[in-house]
């Protein structure tokens, strides 16, 4: 582990400083009030046992000691919850007081968590964004109007994957499903594409992206002894300045851009896109509202809604290469409902419920935020007998959840037909056995928009393509292992070769 030489280096440090200030307090799981967990480490507690893939290590320690359990992570006391009943409490019921947020110490870079939709607690100021982002961007309405642009760029993906078609190269589908709901949200957004696939625009998008989402939720020792946050001891503030820096900086020129050429030409101010929306809320009297605080809200919607939507379509395809026999079955079924040369719409999804189990099922195998965004406890909480600290941090181990045998029979197989036959199942925040974009005031606001644009990549990739895996491999030889992050992202790339169908 890239952070074990800096735990064994300051944790004597650490030691000392504790015994001055506060004495040596009991670290274990048996203290009172506190849910069962495993026993602590002197003063690094049990960090060394989450690993490089926490949200499997927290379900591996979850089958001994419980759905409510401790762990001490260095300084921090974090309680993970791993079943839908003590989900739905937490969520639910404990809305309000598990609304807060605990903020990595890279996230804090360029103050972005002072402003940020996501890192902000359940202030006045969160709800005013929130607000702005349910009736500026997310409402239906307005996701409605932009339909054409969606199936605009899927389109475009496809006629790029039928110039491939032939050559018999091997395509990035990652990569190119981020191509699409970049340029989809962009010109959702701001009305232009920011990159195409067949420049080095997309990829630098990519993994500029890919940086930040790792960054912000790779294990920091920073995080666990907030005194040593100022030394920075494994560079993760320093990389993540780079990374928000250039970020910001693409989002700073287009804002900039807009706000010139809208003093320019007031005609401007009749523009249907997000961003004209935001800057008129903006210049509204008494609006509290600044372009600072339109450029972090982008800087979350980007970052977030782009990275997950793309890795989502991405996993989906992997799991469907992976099982051939369920790829046939969704094309089939695409056939009988818009024929061989019909095109995918947003309209067709509900009558594809096959396609609608593949998306459900591939959330509950590969949910984007495996312990969602995490929570903190904002005053005492009882919940089955034990006492949830103030300032707890709160993990909502969804990947655990959708891999229990006591909720899903054979849980590590890929079976969309479980969800025809448990029909009324969802993922929109209500059963909460399935809830990758989480529950309660915390949800995520773009799962409306995430929700068409998955289905409508999805369908159009299975429907307009035959694919084949390079190198003569196998299905059963793909790579599936994970890379722990904010989001969860597959550790290879997937490849495949596009046959257009006849």
């Amino acid at each position: 582990m890239e952070y074990l030489p800096f735990v064994l280096a300051v944790s004597f440090v650490w030691g000392f400083i504790h015994l001055l200030i506060s004495g040596l307090r009991r670290r274990n799981s048996s203290s009172p009030g506190l849910p069962p967990g495993p026993r602590p480490f002197p003063i690094i507690g049990n960090i060394l046992q989450l690993g490089k893939l926490p949200h499997e290590a927290a379900a591996k320690l979850s089958k001994t000691y419980g759905p409510l359990m401790t762990l001490k992570l260095g300084s921090r006391t974090t309680i993970v919850i791993s079943s839908p009943d003590l989900a739905k409490e937490a969520l639910q019921k404990h809305d309000h007081v598990f609304s807060g947020r605990t903020v990595p110490d890279s996230a804090q870079v360029l103050d972005h968590h002072k402003f940020s939709i996501a890192w902000q607690p359940a202030s006045a100021y969160w709800r005013n964004l929130r607000k702005v982002s349910a009736t500026q961007i997310f409402v239906p309405k307005r996701i409605d109007s932009t339909q054409a642009i969606r199936r605009k760029k899927v389109q475009e993906l496809v006629d790029y994957i039928e110039e491939n078609c032939g050559n018999g190269q091997a395509l990035d589908i990652g990569r190119a499903a981020f191509t699409t709901v970049l340029n989809s949200i962009s010109n959702t957004f701001f009305s232009a594409d920011l990159a195409d696939f067949c420049s080095n625009a997309s990829q630098e998008f990519q993994s500029l992206l890919l940086r930040i989402m790792e960054e912000a939720g790779r294990p920091n020792i920073a995080d666990y002894f907030p005194a040593l946050s100022l030394l920075d001891p494994q560079g993760a503030r320093r990389r993540m300045l780079v990374y928000s820096t250039k970020w910001f900086g693409i989002l700073d020129d287009i804002i900039t851009k807009r706000v010139q050429l809208r003093a320019s030409s007031r005609d401007c101010m009749a523009s249907s896109d997000v961003l004209d929306s935001l800057l008129n809320h903006v210049e509204e009297d008494n609006s509290e509202l600044s372009y600072d605080d339109i450029k972090h809200l982008l800087v979350d919607l980007f970052s977030a809604g782009i990275d997950t939507t793309a890795s989502t379509v991405e996993w989906a395809m992997a799991e469907l290469l992976y099982n051939p026999k369920k790829m046939a079955k969704a094309r089939k079924e695409l056939e009988e409902v818009l024929g061989n040369d019909g095109v995918v719409q947003e309209s067709d999804i509900s009558k594809l419920p096959y396609l609608q189990a593949i998306v459900k099922e591939n959330f509950r195998l590969h949910p984007a935020a495996p312990f969602l965004v995490p929570h903190k406890a904002e005053a005492d909480v009882e919940m089955c007998g034990f006492t949830v600290p103030k300032n707890a941090q709160i993990l909502v181990n969804v990947w655990a959840m959708g891999r229990d045998s006591s909720i899903w029979p054979n849980p590590t197989l890929f079976s969309p037909e479980r969800f025809l036959e448990k029909d009324g199942i969802d993922f929109k925040g209500r059963d909460f056995e399935l809830i990758p974009f989480g529950a309660g005031r915390r949800m995520c606001p773009g799962l409306p928009l995430a929700n068409r644009m998955v289905h409508l990549m999805l369908a159009s990739l299975v429907h307009h393509f035959n694919w084949k895996l390079a190198n003569e491999m196998k299905p059963e030889n793909i790579n599936m292992r994970e890379i722990f992050g904010l989001s969860l992202h597959r550790a290879e790339p997937l490849w495949a070769i596009p046959i257009k169908l006849v």
